[in-house]
């Protein structure tokens, strides 16, 4: 994964309505913290930030330049307006190249479950990200999970995942990340079947019932 930089400005001062003008002037308020340094409010240009986490999102290794310095950083939190949902602050953690990092890299699923869908199944995706651990530079941009052999009734599993070189997981391994299920149409008529077949057997046996009564009817006359 490449390396991108980003230029922030010190000397940000702190507050809503600080950040709000900041917001209206087209930058985004951020702290940069890690690895021994004072947390340090800085902020960066809005435009810029989007340019950078474009193609990876929070897990793009930024080289950060501030106030003369150079810091690798990942972009650990954003929080969004709730309405406009755009950006309104950043976290940046400071990391080094070699060291073992977690992050949440999204599940994609890709192929065609040809099985499943002649069965007329549904795919169910249980969990859409993952938590891996690796260093900065090889966390993947997403992780495939390839269906095209998957059946109804079965399940691809995180053991079942092929992760890149130097990056693991410590999630359960028998955890389910897609699960091929039987359409909700099969399920729900397979009660109806029964419980018409149930309804066949009970008028049989009422007319069963009906015809011996009769029989001894007659047998008096």
């Amino acid at each position: 994964m490449a390396e991108i930089n980003l230029s922030a400005e010190v000397g940000r001062k702190t507050g809503s309505s600080e950040s709000r003008r900041l917001r209206r002037d087209g930058r985004i308020p951020a702290v940069v913290y890690g690895h021994g340094m004072e947390p340090l409010s800085v902020s960066v240009v809005a435009r810029d930030l989007r340019t950078a986490l474009s193609a990876h999102g929070l897990n793009q290794v930024l080289t950060l330049e501030v106030d003369g310095k150079s810091h690798l950083v990942l972009a650990r939190q954003l929080q969004r307006h709730p309405v406009r949902h755009t950006v309104a602050h950043v976290d940046f953690q400071v990391v080094r190249s070699d060291e073992i990092v977690s992050a949440e890299v999204p599940l994609v699923v890709v192929g065609t479950a040809t099985e499943v869908e002649m069965e007329r199944g549904i795919i169910e995706h249980p969990i859409t990200t993952l938590t891996v651990r690796s260093t900065p530079g090889h966390i993947p941009q997403q992780i495939e999970v390839d269906v095209t052999r998957l059946a109804v009734g079965g399940a691809i599993r995180v053991r079942d995942l092929r992760l890149p070189a130097g990056v693991t997981t410590e999630i359960d391994p028998d955890e389910a990340v897609v699960v091929a299920a039987a359409g909700r149409a099969e399920v729900e008529q397979e009660p109806e079947a029964a419980s018409e077949g149930a309804g066949a057997e009970e008028g049989a046996t009422e007319a069963g019932a009906g015809t011996g009564s009769g029989g001894r009817a007659s047998e008096e006359a």
